[in-house]
This record gives C-alpha cells, structure tokens and sequence, in this order.
C-alpha cells in the first residue's frame, strides 16, 4: 500500500454519509472552518476583555461581556459539529484557527472599556458580514440545515452588536 493510499484510507474512515457534492461539501465546511476560527478569535477576545475591564461600570461590563462570552462559546461546537454532518474535517489546533482567523486579536496590556467595547462591537458586525457570506454559500447549495442555524447566529450577533453599540453611546445631551 502506498502512502498516498494509506492516507486516503484514513480519510474515509472520517467521511459522514451525505447526499452533498463534494464541491458542497469542500465550499460549505470550509465556509463553516473559517467562520468558526473568526467565532473562535471573538470569543477569546470577549473573554480577555470580561477579565481585564475596568471602571466604574465594571459590574455592567463585566456580566455583559461573559453573557456574550457564553454565548459566542456555545456557538462554536455547533458550527464544529455542522462541519462534520454535511462530511468535512473541522479545526484540530489552536495554530489551525491561526493560520483561518480574520478577527484581529488585541493583546494589549491595557485598554479602556469604551475602547473594548467599541472595538468587540466592531468584531461582532465582522462576524455578523461572515455569517451572511457562509449562508450564501450554504443557499447556493441547497443546504438548508446550515442556513437555518445560521440565521440564528445572525440574531445573535445583531443582539451582540446591538447591545455594545448601546454601551458605548453618549448621553444626550
């Protein structure tokens, strides 16, 4: 057996039975992999940030960031286990998410809550246009499951956006 059969024969071992093409397969689970770094990246952030604010609405900032902490968290074993249903190979290291990753990291020593705020309502409008990209991916090939979830993060994500945008806005006047 050659080594290039060899490896082809552990691949298949991981193949989930699905009636997708393998194009869909290929374009949907790697949609799904780099969202799932960028979701991967937001969390790690979200997190950072609920441990390192500070101020005088600390108790505000600090319960809103681990609530969106939790709930980014929660989405990514979802967005995993979708990759692996439609019969692709997700994320297997933390130099995985690297190398796919478009949400920039922040690993600065200090910074302000306005500005961790701001900056995560930002990333979650990323994720937000990267959610809609990946459904229209999923749409193109008929992959309803993955479309339907999506939608829900999508919501999610605007709640996110929305509620940091509500944070960091002035008073009037």
């Amino acid at each position: 057996m050659s080594i290039r059969e060899a490896q082809a024969r552990k691949t298949a071992l991981l193949k989930t039975p699905t009636d997708l093409t393998p194009d869909a397969i290929r374009d949907i689970s790697g949609a799904l992999n780099i969202l799932l770094a960028d979701v991967f990246g937001l969390y790690l952030k979200t997190k950072n940030f609920h441990w390192h604010v500070s101020g005088p609405h600390f108790r505000d900032h600090h319960l809103l960031l681990d609530e969106q902490g939790d709930q980014i968290f929660a989405t990514t074993d979802a967005i995993a286990e979708r990759v692996r249903k439609v019969g692709g190979t997700t994320l297997r290291s933390i130099g995985h998410i690297g190398r796919l990753q478009r949400i920039l990291d922040n690993d600065a020593g200090f910074v302000t809550p306005m500005d961790m705020l701001a900056e995560l309502r930002d990333d979650n409008r990323q994720i937000t246009a990267a959610m809609r990209e990946t459904h229209g991916v999923c749409d193109e090939y008929g992959d309803a499951a993955t479309t339907s979830l999506l939608e829900n993060w999508i919501d999610e994500a605007e709640r996110r956006t929305w509620f940091l945008f509500e944070a960091t806005r002035h008073g009037d006047g």
